[in-house]
């Protein structure tokens, strides 16, 4: 299951996004916004990232306009790994080298057609493990 948040600076990108991964057959956890009135982004972000940090959906995807404040909440929550990615190399890389569990975007950086990309990137690259496993396993030392 995919958590999937947004402030109402994402909604819409959220929503399509949202739309792509039920056509794939993927189950999604909606955690909010549901209107653009004008709303606080940790209400919605910090209850999607907690939902992954305790196994109750496989991986996250957070929307605001920046991405960037979505992303700092989440990497706030233990066991979360998140990553703002603007490009599919990162979103490839993120994958593979530091093994994300939670992916930030900004809809406001990107279009909702390189959103897509990015997000089918991320969902489909799987983590290479070896040498990044224990660079990984420092990094969340660190939350200790």
């Amino acid at each position: 299951m995919i958590a999937l948040a947004s402030d109402h600076g994402g909604l819409s990108l959220k929503n399509a996004v949202k739309n792509y991964l039920e056509s794939q057959g993927l189950e999604v956890r909606d955690f909010g916004t549901n209107s653009p009135e004008s709303c606080d982004y940790p209400d919605f972000g910090a209850p999607a990232a907690r939902a992954v940090a305790e196994g109750t959906c496989e991986r996250g995807i957070l929307i605001c306009t920046t991405g960037i404040g979505m992303s700092m909440v989440a990497n706030k929550i233990p066991g979360i790994r998140c990553a703002l990615c603007h490009d599919l190399m990162s979103a490839r890389l993120t994958r593979q080298h530091n093994d994300t569990n939670v992916l930030a975007l900004g809809a406001g950086v990107v279009g909702e057609m390189l959103a897509l990309e990015i997000v089918k990137v991320w969902l489909n690259t799987e983590f290479e493990g070896g040498r990044h496993a224990r660079r990984i396993g420092k990094v969340m030392d660190l939350e200790r």
